[in-house]
């Protein structure tokens, strides 16, 4: 610690990006990036850059991506805010929404971990709520005399989803508090709240290009909500970064925004690769969730998951787990192409096969170092 350091940066626990190796070729199923490449538009779109558009600043404001947006979702331009990732937007989103007086933010107690993290940064009270025994988030839960919610949907790390119908219970409950809806995985056979934006004034919904349109490298992001709650994040943006999505980042999601012929196809080959994924791990002896993501969570029947993660780990395949109670002997396994999640298979059964020759119970730990989500040990960059 050094001695200049304020009060604040000595008690943070901060955010620790998610593990990606580089020099190694390795089975990499442990951050959920898209398995697809992107969009060829997206990528001509990248080389027809020139000089004159690296040379000055972007547009701060990304117009034409966020008039790209807003027709996409049957909003008007001033209901998009746009940052640089939607780890970005939720940040400023804590700050220009969630930090007010007294307030209480209700997030589930198994959920992605950074949100503990901003509230400790903004010094906003958490309060966790469980989710029930099979892993399903009530929304009678949340009482209505609380603080704001914020919940991913498709929930992280489970994968499992809420309807549109459940959502509206939540925006019911209590007209004067705030519904964040994270839907960075909801592209994948989940319901999206943002048709409920044109009826209540107390939703924003968050979303990424990083899963779906195969753009994690290009850190874009965006909310939507009615005019007022995106001035707020306007303001709170133009006070941060004045700039930031960078010219090359813009050009390309407007370019993915455009392709929806790429961008229909790979969901549902990353929905047919799931499945294939989930039926595989009960062949094998799992207990999978009902996951509506690009990933799946399941524990095996017989052998402790970090047993697994390990031996997984030798054949230099990365999933990812958490020492967390109640999940600490579920795997998370990214959806990979259907070539991947066949060699993932194959080599899951063998090392299987192996931990039932040794038995699977009480050989050991392993602690899935550089992993967090929910282990208070860093959190995967979306």
């Amino acid at each position: 610690m050094s001695r200049f350091w304020s009060r604040k940066a000595g008690q943070l626990e901060p955010y620790v990006p998610g593990e990606q190796p580089s020099g190694r070729k390795l089975l990499k199923l442990n951050t959920n990036e898209c398995p697809h490449p992107p969009s060829e538009r997206v990528l001509k779109a990248i080389r027809e850059i020139e000089g004159v558009d690296l040379l000055r600043y972007p547009d701060p404001n990304a117009e034409r991506l966020r008039a790209a947006l807003a027709e996409r979702h049957s909003l008007s331009t001033d209901q998009v805010f746009t940052g640089n990732g939607s780890d970005e937007v939720l940040a400023h989103l804590f700050q220009a929404l969630l930090q007010r007086d007294g307030t209480t933010v209700l997030v589930p107690d198994i959920s992605y971990s950074f949100y503990p993290v901003w509230c400790q940064l903004y010094g906003i009270t958490l309060e966790r709520v469980p989710l029930r025994d099979d892993f399903s988030l009530a929304p009678e839960d949340y009482r209505s005399d609380a603080g704001s919610v914020l919940l991913a949907n498709p929930n992280a790390p489970t994968g499992m989803a809420i309807t549109t119908g459940q959502v509206r219970e939540l925006l019911e409950a209590s007209v004067n508090r705030l519904v964040v809806v994270d839907e960075a995985y909801v592209d994948f056979g989940a319901e999206s709240a943002v048709p409920l934006i044109h009826e209540y004034d107390n939703l924003v919904v968050v979303r990424t290009f990083s899963k779906s349109h195969a753009l994690a490298g290009l850190r874009i992001g965006y909310a939507l909500a009615q005019k007022p709650l995106i001035d707020g994040l306007q303001r709170v943006k133009d006070s941060f970064n004045s700039y930031p999505l960078d010219a090359v980042a813009q050009a390309a999601g407007v370019a993915a925004i455009e392709d929806t012929a790429w961008y229909d196809k790979t969901c549902k080959d990353v929905m047919a690769s799931r499945e294939t994924l989930s039926t595989g791990l009960v062949e094998l002896g799992f207990r999978v969730l009902p996951s509506r993501g690009n990933f799946v969570f399941a524990e095996h029947h017989q052998h402790e998951g970090a047993l697994i993660f390990e031996a997984l780990r030798r054949e230099e395949v990365i999933v990812r787990r958490w020492d967390k109670p109640r999940i600490a002997n579920f795997l998370r396994i990214s959806v990979g192409t259907r070539e991947q999640t066949a060699d993932f298979l194959r080599i899951l059964d063998q090392v299987l096969s192996r931990m039932g020759q040794k038995g699977g119970k009480g050989e050991g730990k392993g602690e899935g170092k550089g992993e967090g989500e929910g282990e208070g040990k860093g959190v995967e960059k979306r």
